[in-house]
């Protein structure tokens, strides 16, 4: 299984990854090892996540995400249901 995931940081920013473990993910840039952009703007809340069975499909989705407006990423962060 592999994630695309968003988190909001601390300073509301938002940071779009992919991981084959997102609980060890998220984890991570909450402790500071994660990415670098998230080490100081800790701690980091998981405001969207999709699945795909094959990395390929979640590094062209993530590429997408990334690629997004502001104002885009906050609408599909609106629209996201935590099971």
């Amino acid at each position: 299984m592999h994630f695309v995931y968003m988190v909001k940081c601390a300073d509301n920013t938002l940071y779009t990854g992919y991981t084959n473990d997102l609980q060890k993910r998220i984890k991570a840039h909450n402790e500071g090892q994660g990415a670098k952009y998230t080490k100081a703007r800790r701690p980091v809340t998981l405001v969207y996540a999709e699945t795909f069975d094959n990395k390929s499909d979640a590094l062209k989705r993530e590429y997408a995400i990334k690629q997004l407006s502001r104002q885009e990423k906050d609408r599909l962060v609106a629209s996201f249901k935590t099971p």
